[in-house]
């Protein structure tokens, strides 16, 4: 058994999945979208899954929209928080101008 293959954090799922809603995948680089899943990911509770199904089937409705809702704020805090930091060394150079 490889764990890396076998075993991962459905959270990564519902990340990925805001991304490509706020549309995201298409508009900002690589680094920009890792940046934004790391930051994401540790605002979250892990929870590991083997199998996509098991979400499907066992998962509360009312749970997931909880863990959507939860994913939801932490992308937005993560892009916020990306995108002051790119700003202000930019508004350190205005200033110095």
């Amino acid at each position: 058994m490889k764990l890396d293959d076998d075993i991962h954090n459905y959270y990564e799922h519902l990340v990925l999945e805001r991304l490509t809603e706020l549309g995201l995948d298409t508009e900002k680089s690589p680094d920009y979208l890792a940046d934004v899943c790391c930051l994401a990911l540790n605002q979250v509770p892990p929870r590991y899954i083997r199998y996509e199904v098991d979400m499907a089937f066992y998962l509360p409705q009312s749970e997931r929209n909880q863990m959507e809702m939860n994913v939801a704020h932490a992308v937005d805090k993560a892009i916020k928080f990306l995108n002051n930091s790119e700003t202000k060394p930019q508004d350190k150079e205005k200033a110095a101008v």
